[in-house]
This record gives structure tokens, sequence and C-alpha cells, in this order.
């Protein structure tokens, strides 16, 4: 008989329901300061999946996140995050969820059980050699995302995964897996909580550290980022007074002008 995987083990806590709201929350927070931890041990993995993404890059290819559930959820927060932030593309980093777009908001039945599925809906983005896939899934078993990987390996296309369990399936299909073991959740099994928390961290470290490679970030500075609101507006144009010695107005001006702090510092310097 197989062990359960260490997501799924029964929480350290019992009887959760008598505890106070102080005890819940003190808990909960017990078994959050865990997770950064165990990041950190994962680091030299990390790594190398930010040089692989890199080099990709760098010669024209795209990053691809594929998950389930909570977890292809967080692949298309990070991928809908980059454009605004970066200033990217909107397909250089595309996020793909079992179920199609309606399982953002509502689950959708048996999809992450399809292991032909990943893959093809991979298919609608004509697929190059120099891409890279990054499945993730906390329990490490989701046939949607093994399948996408074990199909993208076969084609030449570079693989990772985030996943909290060793020695899983996910892991096995990955050429540069990562295994971010944050053991048994607070609520059994509900991979949301510190697992969750791992794979959005994770996912932080590799889009941000893959930007700032691709010369996204300037000194500290999103010189890149869409100006899509007056909070954004307000902020590139306290960059470009920084950077030019402007007055606030003239910034402004310049910057809505140029469309990106990196273009109005370097028009004010011709």
């Amino acid at each position: 008989m197989h062990s359960k995987p260490i997501t799924e083990q029964s929480s350290s806590y019992r009887h959760l329901e008598k505890m106070s709201t102080l005890e819940i929350l003190n808990n909960i927070n017990q078994e959050d300061r865990s997770v950064p931890e165990a990041v950190a041990k994962v680091i030299p993995k990390i790594e190398i999946v930010v040089d692989q993404i890199t080099d990709r890059m760098l010669s024209g290819g795209r990053l691809f996140y594929v998950g389930a559930g909570t977890s292809g959820r967080l692949g298309i927060v990070d991928a809908s995050e980059c454009p605004p932030t970066f200033g990217v593309d909107h397909d250089l980093v595309i996020g793909i969820i079992a179920g199609g777009d309606s399982a953002i908001r509502k689950a959708v039945e048996f999809a992450e059980d399809d292991p032909e599925g990943g893959w093809r809906d991979l298919q609608d983005h004509n697929l190059k050699d120099n891409d890279f896939l990054i499945g993730i899934a906390a329990s490490g078993t989701t046939p949607y995302v093994v399948g996408a990987l074990k199909n993208a390996g076969r084609n030449g296309i570079g693989t990772a995964c985030i996943t909290c369990n060793m020695n899983s399936p996910v892991a096995e299909a990955a050429e540069f897996p990562i295994e971010v073991i944050t053991g048994p959740e607070f609520v059994t099994g509900s991979t949301r909580m510190k697992a969750g928390t791992a794979q959005k961290l994770v996912l932080n470290m590799i889009s941000t550290s893959v930007m700032i490679k691709l010369g996204r970030v300037e000194d500290n500075k999103m010189v890149d980022m869409q100006l899509s609101n007056e909070k954004l507006v307000d902020r590139g144009t306290k960059m470009v007074m920084e950077k030019t010695g402007w007055e606030y107005e003239k910034s402004k001006s310049e910057l809505l002008k140029h469309g990106s702090v990196r273009k109005t510092i370097n028009k004010s310097s011709d």
C-alpha cells in the first residue's frame, strides 16, 4: 500500500472547529512561516530554471505554465502580470489551465484527469523548440500536467515543474524539477494554503528574475511598465523626475507622450 503524499497527510492540528478565531489565525500563520524556508532550500534548482528560460527567450522562445485548479490559476495570475509590470507582449508568458478560461472562476469537473488535455491545449500556440514549459501541480500527480510535460519533452521543449511532494510523476516527467516540500496543510489536503503560497513565491522568483535578466528592469525600477491607471502614471512620473530633474507636470506630460519611463528618459538625453 502506497503512503500518502505529504500534501495529503493529516494536519498537525486537531479539532479546528473548537479553536478560537485567534488560535486559528495564529496556527495558520505559524504554518505559513515555514514556506519561505522550504523555498530557500530549492533556490539552486530555481536558478537553473531561470537561466534555461532566459536563454530560450533570448533566442525568441516563450514561457508556458500548465496547471489545474489552484495551481493553474496561480500560473495564469503570474503570466497575466508580466505585460503590465514589464511591458512585454501578452504572448511571451502564457498560462494554461485545465478546463479552459472558465476554470479560472469555477472548477471544471475531471478536466485535470485527462492525460492528453494539457498537450492538446498547448497545440493552440504553435510550440517551438526554444519554448519552455513549467508544469505546476502541488500533488505532483495531476494527469493533465504530467501528460503535457511528457509530450513537451518528447518534442524537444525544455520542461520544469513546481510541486510540493517528493518523487512524484510530475517531477519524473520534468527535465528540471523544483520540489518545495511544505508538509501537511493546516486543513488536511487544502493545498491552496502552504503549497499554493510556495508555488506563488517560486513563480514570482522565476518570472521576475527572467525579466531582470532580459533587461526589463533598470536599477530597481519597472521602466517598461504599462501606464494603465493613474497610480502607475504617478509612479512613472516620479521615476522620470528622479532621472531627469524635471518638475512633476513636465515629467508627466513627457511620459504620456512617449508611453514608457524608459522611452521618456532616453528622449530626455537626446
